[in-house]
């Protein structure tokens, strides 16, 4: 049985402009709470036919075309190669996501298999996310200076939005010094090892926030996967030097992975309002400050692997990314136009990058 529409004090349209929301203090709206983890109670379960495939079918992909703007004899053919490796790569990676929020023994081998193909060529190893994206869940730690992907970014001034950019175009440069030089310089140098597991050792955009070190069974894992992130880097840097690896195809690898990493920023930009000042939230201040932009194709191309609801995700964390379309569904239908949870859709990236935009500078005049 479904339950009966909750209508807020103050309603608003989905296609509404959204003014500043208060967060500090709000209240959880208990009924949209509770009907979210009933009416989706049965799509808690990931489906190993659909991971597998989708991950490792976009990895291969994702390589292939790599290979074909690097073997392509035209310029216009080896960018479209790349623009379709960017995606191919970007989708792959965002697994990333997944594997943070998984029940591991439900699906056996696929964390392994996904940093063995995936994580490490890349040299993005899930212990860059695993262990830092929780804490961004955590009811006292979201949107605090804890908070590891957490900065007030409506509320800064407006050249933080262009720096945000220019930092992903410099990823791939990062992550081979991380990897290829830093990592390895740190196992003989302690106080440098510090500074690598503090401050590089996390996709993380708070500049306060410090990593602990690994411990237990995660400590090993990342053993593993910054060893294979490492003798990647340094193939890479020692091939290049050598001209093993010829610079064309260097350069090709390298602006893929900042392609990628350039479509995650301007997805990350959106997928929260970014207004809150450092207060702990409630669950439902948290699904308002983020946003879902469930309709259209072009979401499934710059948010993949169902971070087009990235508020829903907030709401249900533990749902499978194929389950999310349904669970939006099931709650719009239970909840309709009017409710707290339309509240978080937004119509486009283009809307919500305005909008973010607009208010850097709109404070930045008032100031």
């Amino acid at each position: 049985m479904q339950p009966a529409p909750f209508v807020p004090t103050a309603s608003e349209p989905a296609t509404a402009p959204r003014a500043r929301v208060l967060l500090s203090g709000m209240a959880d709206d208990r009924e949209l709470l509770r009907a979210a983890a009933e009416l989706t109670r049965d799509l808690q379960r990931p489906n190993r036919w659909i991971y597998w495939p989708d991950a490792f079918g976009s990895a291969a992909v994702g390589y292939g075309a790599v290979a074909g703007a690097i073997l392509a004899h035209s310029p216009w053919v080896a960018l479209a190669w790349a623009v379709l490796a960017v995606l191919a790569l970007y989708r792959a990676m965002l697994f990333i996501h997944e594997i943070t929020h998984l029940n591991h023994a439900l699906l056996p081998g696929f964390r392994f298999m996904w940093n063995l193909l995936i994580g490490v060529p890349m040299m993005l190893p899930s212990f860059m996310y695993e262990g830092i994206h929780v804490q961004h869940h955590t009811r006292v730690k979201y949107g605090t200076a804890e908070d590891p992907e957490y900065l007030p970014l409506a509320l800064m001034k407006p050249w933080s939005l262009p720096l945000f950019f220019f930092a992903a175009v410099l990823m791939p440069v990062g992550l081979i010094l991380r990897f290829g030089v830093l990592g390895p310089l740190s196992i003989v140098i302690p106080p440098l090892r510090r500074v690598v597991i503090e401050r590089f050792s996390g996709l993380q955009m708070n500049p306060g926030y410090r990593r602990r070190p690994p411990e237990g069974e995660f400590a090993r894992q990342w053993f593993w996967e910054e060893l294979g992130a490492s003798l990647v880097a340094v193939a890479i840097i020692a091939t290049t030097a050598t001209g093993l690896l010829p610079l064309h195809a260097l350069l090709i690898y390298l602006a893929v992975i900042a392609g990628v990493a350039l479509l995650n920023q301007a997805r990350t930009l959106v997928a929260h309002r970014w207004e809150n000042e450092g207060d702990p939230l409630t669950v439902t201040a948290q699904f308002l400050d983020s946003t879902n932009v469930p309709d259209g194709i072009l979401p499934r191309l710059w948010a993949p692997v169902g971070l087009r609801f990235h508020a829903l995700h907030h709401l249900l964390p533990s749902l499978p990314y194929h389950a999310l379309a349904t669970a939006h569904e099931r709650i719009s239908g239970a909840f309709g136009d009017d409710s707290t949870y339309a509240k978080a859709n937004y119509p486009t990236l283009r809307g919500l990058l305005g909008r973010l935009f607009s208010s850097t500078m709109t404070r930045n005049t008032a100031n």
